[in-house]
């Protein structure tokens, strides 16, 4: 499947969206981040016309996710979370989602949805394939968005806002489902897209797994500077700020993406580090011109693809 425009945003969509989503229950199982901002953009715009409930790992999270006002209702027992539940949307680490989703589905009712915001979409559908019956279906989804902090403490109902969102056709649900769920997404006011399973994984290594294995390789790379480390320190400024920002994410979250995209990932940190080892050379055989060309053809890129998404979606 090639994919699809990002849909635009407009009154007369946003209403037909909103319309649609009225009288939905959903349940958001790990209402941290992503599943926090879920719930908030969702009550902003809905009210009481939908109805969230929510399962946290902690009690104080629950606590915190209910005064927030990002869910109606939480609870640890996963029946009273999902039993009447028409979307259930997995925000767990992707590791996670199996057990969990093992755990849920004795009490899912029959046509219900379950939908994620995995950062790796093959590795969860070739699980959950295995033991979905098939009046429960599933929607692979994937917010393109996130902040260095996690918790449903760091979660607002703008987060979505103008980010794109991937959806997942090829996972056999049937129209109607796909429908809602893009609708779901479109209240958030979210950027949809559409891409097959295996090219989603491929670009999410690129575009998001990558760099944070980099930017924590340089933060690492501070700790091993040896004797040097204080010094460096005292001379880190917004250069070292803005490229390592994203060391500062979810463990646990990024753990359970390298081990469910291994391939798409282990072969672009060898493409990566090729061009590293080319640039090596460069600086070593003191070859000025294809350093600057080095730079010049980063820069002239970066700014072509600012160019060409701004009126797309906002990059984080």
């Amino acid at each position: 499947m090639e994919e699809a425009e990002f849909t635009e945003h407009s009154a007369e969509i946003m209403a037909k969206a909103i319309e649609n989503v009225k009288g939905i229950r959903l349940a958001i199982i790990g209402v941290g981040l992503i599943g926090g901002s879920l719930g908030l953009a969702l009550k902003a715009r809905l009210g009481d016309d939908i109805y969230i409930t929510g399962m946290c790992r902690t009690e104080a999270s629950m606590k915190k996710a209910v005064e927030m006002g990002a869910v109606d209702f939480a609870s640890a027992d996963p029946e009273e979370v999902v039993k009447d539940a028409d979307i259930i949307f997995l925000s767990t680490p992707v590791l996670q989602m199996m057990p969990m989703t093992e755990k849920l589905l004795p009490f899912i009712k029959k046509g219900a949805i379950i939908t994620d915001a995995g950062s790796t979409k093959q590795y969860i559908w070739n699980e959950l394939k295995k033991i979905l019956p098939p009046d429960i279906y599933y929607i692979a989804g994937h917010p393109m968005t996130g902040r260095e902090k996690s918790g449903v403490e760091a979660a607002s109902a703008d987060l979505f806002v103008n980010k794109c969102y991937v959806i997942v056709e090829d996972t056999g649900a049937p129209k109607e489902a796909h429908d809602l769920i893009c609708d779901m997404v479109r209240v958030t006011e979210a950027n949809l897209t559409t891409l097959d399973i295996a090219k989603h994984d491929r670009c999410a290594s690129v575009i998001s797994h990558i760099p944070h294995v980099a930017a924590a390789a340089l933060v690492t790379l501070l700790n091993r500077s040896h004797g040097d480390k204080e010094a460096c320190l005292k001379l880190a400024g917004g250069g070292f700020k803005d490229t390592t920002r994203i060391a500062s994410s979810n463990s646990d979250m990024w753990a359970d993406i390298c081990m469910t995209n291994q391939a798409a990932i282990t072969n672009h940190l060898k493409l990566l580090q090729g061009i590293l080892a080319e640039v090596i050379v460069a600086i070593e055989s003191g070859d000025r011109q294809a350093v600057h060309d080095y730079f010049a053809s980063a820069k002239e890129r970066r700014d072509s693809i600012l160019e060409q998404t701004k009126k797309m979606y906002e990059l984080i």
